[in-house]
């Protein structure tokens, strides 16, 4: 394969490969780190080859923006150069753009010459005299052969009028490629992926995670993003997802179902599950039992520091819920026994394993009822500086905890996950044709 990434300047036709330019550092003139490179951006045309627009690139965090290619100086090995007019303007794809990583890799095309289909594992951008980008090769693989198919199938580079299909519907589409670039993200950032895609692009991803993978980037999405996405799996496969989702985040989405479908889904939820979920949906939103959790970490008086630190530790505990363990009397499913105190984990580090957690209760806190408003919730966190309170009823029975993350949820505007950040002194318009 030619060399992936060279400098753009006079020398002639440069080769760019999409996917080997994925997390490259963009740059300004003064080499200051201004983004990585998330995707590219191109054009399908009827006649003529594919043209490429721009890059999307991270900045910030978790802002993808959208850079033109006419403002790109340079691609060297590692380093993408620009002119240095980057803005901070949410990119947002329109419908005659296609995002290379994002819906072309993997993508099944019929070669023109009768000699069968292939899929398309790189793609190659080359600028031109006018400097226009343009697409000029597809990297394909020919499906595997041998023996329960475990022979790799033959690579090779086509240009993209040797193909059918490039422009075809997402279905033709798998997800590998994809996927490789989502495999570290952390769940808010997966939300973020999957939010910029189109929604039969959603569920193919959808379809290639695990339960509790899918399940922790769903408590992330918007709530629109959300029902869209549970709407459009399939409805045994959503009720997995739901089951693998905090009660209350699994609680906030059923509730904003059609009612139709939120008794399907709760009908095909374990059992346990569903109960949580019908337990939640009796409170109003905006109380503490609209809020809380019904899974925090709740130990009897003579459990140990060292099983409190055992909870802790696993995976599904939430950060917030797993700063603090809530003591009670059996039974230890809420609702549970007389609540006794909680206990925080930073008090628990400093004690010895086998010390029981009923003698580092602390007491001293005002009780929070299952009816009580959201503001009553957030004044106490904020008095007591807790990352999440007990939830009570009126026999002094644990229901479920209120984590602080769960207040601010519901504290933000609805659209704060696409909400732009403050706008930097670097800043330019996206054109209207990249």
């Amino acid at each position: 394969m030619e060399n992936t990434m060279a400098r753009t300047a006079s020398r002639g036709s440069t080769r760019v490969y999409v996917a080997r330019l994925v997390g490259t550092t963009v740059f300004d003139p003064l080499g200051d780190a201004v983004g990585k490179v998330h995707d590219v951006v191109v054009l399908i045309r009827l006649r003529g080859e594919p043209r490429a627009v721009g890059l999307v690139i991270d900045v910030s965090g978790r802002r993808r923006v959208f850079l033109p290619l006419s403002r790109v100086t340079a691609i060297e090995p590692g380093a993408v150069i620009t002119t240095g007019l980057v803005n901070i303007r949410r990119f947002s794809q329109r419908k005659v753009e296609t995002l290379v990583v994002g819906e072309l890799l993997d993508r099944v095309v019929t070669l023109r010459d009768g000699t069968g289909k292939v899929t398309v594992r790189d793609v190659a951008i080359e600028v031109d005299r006018n400097k226009d980008w343009k697409v000029t090769r597809l990297f394909v693989q020919r499906a595997s052969s041998g023996p329960l198919g475990l022979r790799r199938g033959e690579t090779f580079t086509v240009r993209p009028d040797e193909v059918t299909g490039l422009a075809a519907s997402d279905a033709q589409q798998g997800a590998t490629a994809l996927l490789a670039t989502m495999e570290d993200l952390k769940a808010a950032d997966l939300a973020d992926v999957l939010s910029d895609l189109p929604l039969a692009r959603q569920v193919e991803v959808a379809a290639e995670l695990e339960d509790e993978r899918l399940a922790d980037a769903v408590e992330e999405l918007s709530d629109d993003d959300a029902v869209a996405l549970i709407s459009a799996l399939d409805t045994a496969r959503a009720a997995d997802v739901l089951d693998h989702m905090q009660p209350d985040d699994a609680t906030d989405l059923v509730s904003e179902l059609p009612q139709s479908k939120a008794a399907e889904l709760l009908a095909l939820m374990e059992p346990e599950e569903a109960a949580d979920v019908r337990r939640l949906m009796a409170y109003d939103e905006y109380t503490a039992g609209g809020l809380m959790t019904t899974e925090p970490i709740i130990l009897p008086p003579e459990a140990t520091v060292a099983t409190f630190l055992a909870h802790a530790r696993k995976r599904e505990v939430p950060p917030a819920l797993a700063s603090v363990a809530f003591v009670c009397r059996p039974p230890t499913e809420s609702p549970t026994g007389r609540f006794l105190g909680m206990v925080h984990l930073q008090r628990a580090l400093r004690e010895r394993p086998q010390r029981p957690v009923g003698a580092l209760l602390d007491t001293d806190l005002e009780d929070v009822h299952a009816n009580d408003s959201i503001g009553t919730v957030t004044r106490l966190l904020a008095t007591y500086n807790l990352t999440a309170l007990p939830v009570l009823d009126d026999a002094g029975r644990l229901l479920g905890a209120v984590s602080v993350d769960d207040v601010l949820d519901h504290l933000m505007p609805d659209d704060w996950r696409e909400a732009d950040d403050e706008v930097t002194d670097e800043t330019i318009e996206r054109s209207a044709n990249g």
